[in-house]
């Protein structure tokens, strides 16, 4: 299945039904009182967050959806039956904007969490709710109130603990192939990645992490050019970013700070989570000869650099090991509002 980012869908909530006249008939009772039942609710359309689910390219084909009408109301004081809720399943990491207003009406940031897109009408009450001293036999019952419906633009953004950022070709995929189970494509041709990977880094004895390889950036992403301006966003949830460098290219350094500079022109918020660097390609041998250069300049620009080989699995463990420690030491200073992600 494609990977589907954006979505925009049409959501109304079914009718409530109407409530009910009728009067109590029985034998001894001929002229009883009031026993109209009410009308059921309408049916609501609910988005729940699934981590069953990865992109949002079902809602791409279909965009219609309405929730059940409420029963009516009947006599003997019997309720019509609640409509049937039309539930969607969305990926975690989901945001809910209404199209018309632009209001983002909410954040699916956990697996199982609901928002109901549109609230299904009220059931009409029946005659029976309007006896009074004056009016012992109302002949009119509430019609049932119609469902909401509103159009909603669906915007996902991966929810990872660590986001690799770099330069087309700087091996990202290959060193998330190395660190992780996830097997994204890899060629020698830039823009190999077309949508975000995520894969499962799991050391044994930490906690396993999330990293996702995101689609390579070049200057003026943020304005649009290559692929960056679409997949920019799914950076900025990210805990960690983790740059890889091709220590092999003409300039490392120019290339390391042309992705900074378009991070910080997206966000400039983004600027502060920039503090490992994975110097890829170690077992070229033009990358060693650049390596101690590089790793001068890049240390005094208060940036840890980690060398490493994705081809050959050189220094993967240990970086990872240094990602799992820094989420580690964030997790355990956020009760006191610290934060050392991006200290090297």
């Amino acid at each position: 299945m494609r990977f589907v980012d954006e979505a925009t869908i049409e959501v109304a909530a079914g009718d409530g039904g109407r409530g009910c006249v009728s009067f109590l008939r029985m034998r001894f009772q001929p002229k009883g009182g009031p026993d109209g039942g009410d009308g059921g609710r309408g049916g609501h359309v609910i988005l729940r967050a699934s981590t069953r689910v990865a992109t949002l390219a079902d809602h791409s084909y279909l965009r219609h959806f309405k929730g059940g009408r409420g029963g009516h109301g009947r006599g003997a004081g019997k309720d019509g039956a609640a409509g049937q809720d039309k539930t969607l399943e969305v990926p975690v990491g989901t945001m809910v904007h209404d199209l018309n207003t632009g209001q983002i009406l909410a954040d699916l940031t956990h697996d199982g969490q609901e928002f109901i897109a549109a609230q299904g009408g009220r059931g009409g009450k029946g005659n029976r709710h309007f006896v009074s001293s004056t009016h012992r036999a109302p002949r009119f019952a509430q019609p049932g109130e119609p469902g909401q419906a509103r159009t909603l633009r669906l915007e996902l953004k991966l929810l990872a603990d660590v986001g690799l950022v770099g330069l087309p070709n700087a091996g990202k995929s290959s060193l998330i192939a190395a660190a992780t189970a996830a097997r994204p494509k890899v060629a020698d041709y830039p823009f190999t990645t077309l949508t975000p990977h995520l894969g499962v880094a799991d050391l044994g004895d930490e906690r396993p992490f999330v990293l996702a390889d995101i689609p390579g950036l070049v200057a003026g992403a943020h304005q649009g050019a290559g692929l960056g301006l679409r997949f920019l966003k799914h950076i900025e949830r990210t805990r960690l970013f983790l740059h890889v460098v091709d220590l092999s290219a003409a300039d490392p350094v120019g290339d390391l700070m042309t992705v900074r500079a378009e991070l910080t022109a997206y966000d400039p918020a983004l600027a502060g989570h920039a503090g490992l660097v994975a110097a890829n390609k170690l077992d070229l041998p033009a990358a060693q000869e650049q390596l101690d250069e590089f790793k001068q300049k890049v240390q005094a620009m208060g940036m840890a650099v980690w060398p490493v080989s994705a081809l050959s699995g050189q220094g993967v463990r240990p970086l990872l090991e240094e990602i799992a420690r820094r989420l580690k030491s964030a997790e355990q200073d956020q009760g006191t509002g610290e934060d050392d992600l991006g200290q090297g």
